[in-house]
């Protein structure tokens, strides 16, 4: 069911105390924060905790979110603290590291034949074999840029870093991956 509300209306409700308001952006945008966190972090029980945590501290902090940013951007940028923090405390963030080969691909036609299944799912293994290898800096913008389709300054805003530092960071990360790769192509 969509709602007909945009993102600061539920907001401006929200502040004014309407729980169900803030449900609304909730809905619209918990299944993408856990598919990117998912990735980002490579545990979908971590990921989940963290969009939980994320949302919460949103709701609280409402009244501090400034209008000059897009909601998600805003909330992606709490939860990508959270994560960060959370890693700092377990591990090095990862994407992609359990056995989930299937993720992010798309369906295949009825006319590719088994072993053709079977070589794209092999390319996508190897291409999140190769962005699970990069920097964290590297693949932090990989995944941002390339699996959620984030611009530039959307980016710039989430990492909290300068655009020009995107775009080196991106052009070094695809250099990187493409070297990686180059194994996978003829």
């Amino acid at each position: 069911m969509a709602s007909e509300h945009s993102d600061a209306d539920c907001i401006a409700r929200a502040r004014k105390g309407e729980r169900g308001a803030f449900d609304e952006l909730v809905l619209r945008y918990q299944d993408r924060l856990y598919n990117t966190l998912s990735r980002l972090m490579g545990s979908d029980d971590d990921a989940l905790d963290i969009a939980q945590d994320a949302f919460v501290q949103a709701y609280v902090k409402l009244d501090s979110f400034k209008e000059t940013a897009a909601f998600y951007t805003w909330l992606y940028r709490i939860a990508f603290n959270l994560a960060m923090s959370e890693g700092r405390k377990r591990r090095p963030l990862t994407i992609m590291d359990h056995d989930d080969s299937t993720r992010g691909m798309e369906p295949t036609g009825l006319d590719q034949s088994p072993s053709q299944t079977l070589e794209t799912a092999e390319r996508v293994a190897g291409v999140q074999a190769a962005i699970a290898e990069l920097a964290d800096e590297h693949r932090h913008v990989v995944v941002l840029r390339e699996l959620e389709g984030c611009d530039y300054e959307q980016i710039a805003e989430i990492l909290d870093i300068p655009i020009g530092t995107v775009r080196s960071r991106l052009f070094r990360a695809r250099a990187c991956l493409k070297e990686k790769l180059a194994t996978m192509v003829d």
